[in-house]
């Protein structure tokens, strides 16, 4: 039988649930590293190899519990939140109930509705990818509900600060960007924001929105922020210090 090229699976660290990724490829040895989503782990995929898998794994486990305790929860930034039927999330100043239910269907949904979100998961697609499915809608959904308060911030600051035109304001998922600006006016802003505080919150907006006076980090970029918001550097350090925090 033919091998898969990757395949994703969850391990438990120090009850932690840890997306590790095994890849096999065409390489002399066995490799693991910590990525930026996930931790991966290289294996070669030969007729001669004599890798236990399964042992690699075990090995894996003790390796990153090691990391772990050694950097004082390491870890905590891949590690995926389970959601359960009944639980209570929180963002910001909301609070949402989660409804899960999983149903004989093609395609996941959610809604909103009196402040229960509701899920219906495919059952063919739920597995490991289960946690991740939910993730995805969950920050759609919250995304959209925020949207209207985030929007009118936006505004309230450039009309305050920049008095630039702002064609358009979304909030997507990004994982490795807080935001983004285009020529055009268009401001972009992760999900991830709404779990941090308002005056995080208005320093990436005003980040943006000083891209429209300067479309780069030149020192007359950051003079402009600084103007708007002496304290920024605070800001940034919370963004750097807590972002694990920030996601679904």
């Amino acid at each position: 039988m033919r091998r898969k090229k990757s395949e994703l699976i969850l391990i438990d660290v120090a009850g932690k649930r840890i997306p590790l990724k095994v890849v096999y490829e065409r390489r002399p040895n066995i490799r693991a590293a910590i990525g930026k989503k996930e931790v991966i782990l290289r294996i070669p995929n030969n007729p001669f190899s004599t890798v236990n898998v399964s042992q690699e794994i075990d090995r894996i486990k003790g390796w990153l519990l090691e990391v772990d305790r050694k950097r004082d929860g390491a870890l905590d930034r891949l590690a995926i939140r389970e959601y359960i039927d009944g639980q209570i999330l929180e963002v910001g100043a909301r609070q949402y109930r989660l409804s899960i239910r999983e149903e004989d269907r093609q395609t996941h949904s959610a809604r909103l509705q009196d402040g229960v979100i509701e899920l219906k998961i495919a059952r063919a697609d739920a597995g490991p990818n289960l946690q991740q499915n939910i993730k995805t809608l969950l920050s759609r959904v919250i995304g959209n509900d925020h949207l209207p308060q985030i929007t009118r911030r936006v505004h309230e600051i450039n009309d305050r600060y920049f008095r630039k035109p702002v064609q358009s304001v979304k909030l997507r998922y990004n994982h490795s960007r807080w935001g983004s600006c285009s020529t055009n006016g268009n401001i972009n802003l992760s999900t991830r924001l709404l779990f941090a505080p308002q005056p995080v919150i208005d320093y990436v907006i005003v980040h943006e929105l000083a891209h429209m006076v300067e479309m780069n980090h030149s020192p007359r970029f950051w003079k402009v922020v600084k103007d708007v918001l002496p304290n920024y550097k605070e800001m940034e350090k919370w963004l750097r210090e807590n972002s694990y925090l920030c996601d679904f």
